[in-house]
Order: C-alpha cells, then structure tokens, then sequence
C-alpha cells in the first residue's frame, strides 16, 4: 500500500520526520507536543495546557489526513514527569468523554526546556 505523508499547518512541524504517515485508512502520528502554531510557543507551564494543546495538535493532523480524535485506536503518551499522569488524564476526560482509545505512558525520553509531554497516536479512518 502506498504511503501519504500528512501535514497541516495547525501542527507544529519538525524538520527531521513527518506530522503524520497514512496508510490505506490507518493514520499515525508522531509525538506531539504542547506548541501553540499561532505563536510557536509552548502552550504553558502546566501539564494540563500541554496536553490539552498536544491534543489539538493531533486533532488538526488526523484532520489533515481525513480523521479525527474520535478515529483514534492506540494513544502513546510521553511524560517528562510520571506524577503528572493525574494531569493528563483529567484533559483526557475532556477530549474523549465517551470512548477512551487503549493507551500506554512512557517517560519521555528527550529533555527539551519545558516540555512536559509529548503524544503520538493511530488512528483508523472509515
């Protein structure tokens, strides 16, 4: 199957992998962090403002790709700090009241000045 790279402008983009990848109907997303395109700033200092913008991030990318959260089937969530997992998930809560997509928390990995989470997920479109 052939491969689509996905991008949109409503993401923060990164020069050295792609905001997206789709393959037939199944959409992943890189890691996704809490900057806000509008003013290429982090989207503030708390774990809930990260997250909450990390997921409009994604939310714009699966968008570009035909999709959206509610396609989501497997979210990766990176924190810099484990003990703000109660954090995430009350932003959580927000974005997916109904069906919560099968998750998995890991500690990120990359130390950049202020980012405290990064998301990556699949997404399957109809």
């Amino acid at each position: 199957m052939p491969r689509e790279v996905i991008s949109t402008p409503e993401a923060p983009e990164y020069p050295s992998y792609s905001q997206a990848v789709k393959v037939g109907n199944t959409i992943y997303v890189a890691g996704t962090i809490g900057v806000d395109v509008a003013t290429g700033e982090l989207a503030g200092p708390t774990i809930q403002e990260q997250t909450r913008r990390s997921l409009l991030n994604c939310q714009a990318i699966l968008r570009a790709g035909g999709g959206g959260l509610s396609d989501a089937v497997m979210v990766h969530t990176l924190l810099l700090r484990p003990e703000d997992a109660d954090g995430v998930n009350e932003v959580f809560d927000e974005f997916f009241p109904d069906v919560r997509p099968p998750r998995c928390v890991s500690k990120l990995g990359v130390d950049r000045p202020g980012i405290l989470v990064s998301i990556a997920m699949v997404a399957v479109t109809n």
